[in-house]
């Protein structure tokens, strides 16, 4: 997995969603939304992080139970994201 990648996104996470935290404090494969997850992100960070997803990086996230897994941790993330990037021209 692309390191530069994760942390970008971590990074990109936590600006998004305005925590007060280290982004390499989170794990690749930690639960990021939910009661029980770390950062205890909820529906609105799931919005701020799919536009700020869809602005910096071009990928646009429909709401969706597939969006839910993909967001699900910064792992899926960032394989979702890199596989996008690959199918692209």
């Amino acid at each position: 997995m692309n390191t530069a990648l994760i942390l970008e996104l971590k990074t990109l996470i936590v600006e998004a969603c305005d925590k007060d935290c280290d982004p390499a404090s989170i794990t690749d494969d930690e639960l990021l939304f939910g009661p029980e997850a770390p950062l205890q992100l909820d529906s609105l960070d799931a919005l701020q992080v799919s536009m700020a997803i869809k602005k910096k990086y071009g990928l646009r996230l429909p709401d969706s139970k597939e969006t839910r897994r993909i967001l699900s941790s910064v792992g899926n993330l960032a394989e979702h994201l890199a596989a996008w990037r690959a199918s692209q021209p």
